[in-house]
């Protein structure tokens, strides 16, 4: 019994030592084969790899540097990347190893892709397009129609909680001063109210002023889309004396105004109207007709010189666009209202249905209406273009324009007439 127990005991001591022995073994194997999959010895010498390389290329293009045979210094344990290989290392002071700038062939995942085959071509990338990072070319500095007088860039934004509009006066190009030089200076409005206004610095002797100057107007969130910012750009002479340049009329729409954000625009200037008023008024639009899409386009942009009812309260403005044929009523469309001025800008645009062969007989009626706190609207005063059966003088020339420049928009301003009640 007792040699029975001998044996167990020694046959697993014998058991436990042959297993530490195989764990060991085991251990120095993984160790050595760790080591050679992280350090490789590279045979050659730096001169025969460059001989190798050169002689390579005198020969053949360059291949894939995963065949070429280079060597690394002693203190560096660690195998050469492929897209650095073929380079030489050149000692530094500190005992670091650099690589020089040299390098007869470039890597091959620099070089473009080409499209024949070979082996070489299977490290190859395709090349970069210059074309899909470029950013499109801003032109609004540099085309300039005939005849422009400058062209103004500012930005509008509009504060609801603390009913503030923020304008941002940014710059001014290609300005046509009267004299060689050119001292600009530009006086904002809000319109209807032409008594109060906010100024700019003069910059002096430029064409191309750069301001970046902030204004700000107080106004209420009911009445700010019903106003009219007015940028004056005047020369100032050296008298002192103001010279009208040019000016820019930009309602101040929802869209807009929308967000809280700030959006940078820029409009040309327009020549101030020097004539007078009509008796009842003024109106400026545009006309456009389209043979193809058969559509009539309306531009109305400003009325001037009205003559307002003022004593019926608060007063607001519209035009009234009607499409007519053989004297009936098509269709019609309304501008929004503007507030209390007799100089009101609107800016819309409306399109009305047309077949070129009705042209002959249709006609466009303007109306411009005043409504009244508590009263009725009434009609202010009228225009009607269109062809020689219903028209002439200004009214037939702006039609026949119309219709010999198609697709262009024909710009004129018209007299308004009373309309005498049935």
């Amino acid at each position: 019994m007792a040699e029975q127990l001998a044996l167990v005991i020694g046959g697993t001591i014998g058991g436990l030592l042959l297993l530490l022995l195989l764990i060991g073994a085991s251990c120095c194997l993984w160790r050595r084969f760790c080591a050679t999959l992280t350090y490789e010895e590279l045979p050659g010498t730096p001169a025969m790899a460059s001989a190798a390389a050169s002689s390579g290329q005198q020969d053949r293009p360059c291949q894939p540097h995963a065949r070429t045979q280079l060597s690394r210094p002693p203190d560096v344990p660690f195998v050469v990347p492929p897209s650095l290989q073929g380079r030489d290392l050149v000692p530094l002071h500190s005992g670091e190893w650099t690589h020089a700038p040299w390098d007869s062939c470039p890597a091959s995942e620099l070089l473009p892709h080409t499209p024949s085959g070979g082996l070489g071509d299977a490290c190859m990338v395709g090349a970069i397009n210059p074309e899909l990072y470029k950013f499109p070319e801003d032109k609004s500095e540099t085309d300039f129609p005939a005849g422009c007088l400058g062209r103004l860039w500012f930005s509008v934004e509009y504060e609801q909680e603390a009913e503030r509009l923020l304008v941002g006066l940014i710059k001014a190009r290609h300005l046509q001063a009267p004299s060689e030089t050119c001292s600009p200076l530009v006086k904002l409005y809000l319109l209807p109210d032409e008594r109060r206004f906010l100024q700019s610095k003069t910059k002096r002797k430029t064409s191309n002023p750069q301001f970046d100057e902030h204004f700000i107007f107080q106004v209420s969130s009911k009445t700010v889309t019903q106003r009219v910012l007015k940028f004056s750009v005047y020369h100032v002479d050296r008298q002192r004396k103001h010279q009208l340049l040019g000016q820019v009329l930009f309602p101040l729409k929802n869209e807009t105004l929308a967000g809280d954000c700030r959006r940078v625009i820029w409009r040309d200037l327009e020549a101030e109207s020097l004539e007078p008023p009509s008796e009842f008024g003024d109106l400026q639009f545009c006309l456009s007709y389209n043979d193809y899409l058969s559509r009539l386009t309306v531009v109305v942009l400003r009325a001037k010189g009205l003559r307002l009812q003022e004593d019926r309260g608060i007063v607001s403005v519209f035009v009234k666009v009607s499409l007519m044929n053989h004297n009936k009523f098509v269709k019609c469309k309304k501008t929004s209202a503007v507030l209390g001025s007799i100089n009101p800008v609107y800016n819309e645009t409306f399109s009305f249905k047309a077949d070129a062969t009705e042209l002959d007989t249709a006609s466009l009626s303007l109306t411009v209406v005043q409504n009244a706190e508590g009263d009725k609207s009434q009609q202010l005063g009228r225009v009607v273009v269109g062809p020689y059966m219903y028209t002439r003088g200004r009214e037939l020339e702006h039609w026949d324009e119309m219709l010999s420049k198609p697709k262009e928009l024909v710009k004129r301003w018209h007299a308004l007439c009373r309309i005498t009640e049935p």
